[in-house]
């Protein structure tokens, strides 16, 4: 074998394949859209992580001496050294509301998550089974799940919270069962797309069971829309949560939860509009980071599209 020969099969002219994550990974931080997502996520990430470091007062705890509604009072822009700074101003409750923001921000992640997360499971397990099985337990699922999604998804959660009481737990329940449907569509889509394919055949054919098909050859598929999906699926739970307390129906006073902020400042919005200026942005920006990161990874993962490696 001459030296050219061997330099060629040498182990250090081999370059090993990028890992197909590490791939994706860069991809998404190199995506613009993404990268605002990812640093607004960042931010509410920290605040809620941090919230009793970064909170200057008790969310829950009116303050003394203070004026009702009264504006932001910064320092750098005129405030007295001898005042409070209250970033955001104070409440209809004497209390701050930069506070109450930063704390907003912790239970906005714990809805978002746990609901979706609920929605994921039950769904995804729905959905799998519908496509992977088909017939007449496929009709009754899906049938079932499109008489849910008939429903405007605002009014149905409103109709289950009115059932089970008004509460976090119950309107988190409601929002959750309103997401299945979506999920189940998602699962059972990338089901149907892949249980005849070659290595499922052949998987079969070496004696897997059933379950073994379904969760080890199949489901892995359904991965990458389950991700983008759930994503966007926690701006929406988010939503629907800040909408539910804005009504009376989801979180409770005094919990700080920006839709329930909005909804005991809204006689204040021409008198006080900061009051309800700040926790509508909080909820923009929030939802708007997961949307962002949704449809990052939907460019990132989509295998129809040519990114550069």
């Amino acid at each position: 074998m001459s030296e050219k020969e061997v330099a060629v099969l040498s182990p250090d002219a081999i370059k090993p394949r990028d890992n197909p994550y590490v791939i994706m990974v860069r991809r998404l931080f190199r995506h613009r859209s993404a990268q605002l997502g990812m640093f607004l996520l960042g931010v509410l990430i920290v605040c809620a992580i941090f919230a009793e470091q970064i909170a200057p007062f008790d969310p829950l705890v009116p303050l003394k001496g203070e004026k009702r509604r009264s504006t932001p009072c910064i320092h750098l822009l005129g405030c007295p050294q001898s005042q409070p700074q209250h970033l955001m101003g104070i409440d209809g409750n004497t209390r701050d509301l930069f506070s109450r923001i930063i704390f907003g921000a912790r239970l906005s992640l714990q809805i978002g998550v746990a609901t979706v997360s609920f929605a994921i499971i039950i769904g995804g397990l729905l959905g799998a089974v519908a496509g992977f099985i088909g017939g007449w337990l496929d009709d009754l699922i899906m049938r079932s799940l499109d008489v849910l999604m008939a429903f405007p998804s605002l009014l149905l959660a409103i109709a289950i919270v009115a059932v089970l009481g008004p509460g976090l737990i119950n309107a988190l329940l409601a929002i959750a069962i309103i997401e299945i449907p979506i999920f189940a569509r998602v699962v059972r889509a990338s089901v149907l797309s892949v249980k005849e394919l070659d290595y499922v055949m052949a998987s079969r054919a070496q004696g897997g069971s059933e379950l073994h098909v379904l969760f080890y050859r199949i489901m892995p598929n359904a991965l990458t829309p389950l991700i983008v999906q759930g994503t966007l699926g926690i701006a929406s739970a988010i939503l629907s949560a800040a909408a539910l307390s804005f009504l009376g129906l989801g979180a409770e006073f005094p919990t700080p939860e920006w839709g329930l902020m909005l909804g005991e400042e809204r006689n204040s919005v021409f008198n006080a509009p900061f009051l309800v200026f700040f926790p509508g942005l909080a909820i923009m920006l929030t939802v708007l980071s997961f949307n962002l990161i949704g449809d990052g990874l939907r460019d990132v993962l989509d295998p129809r599209l040519v990114h550069g490696g």
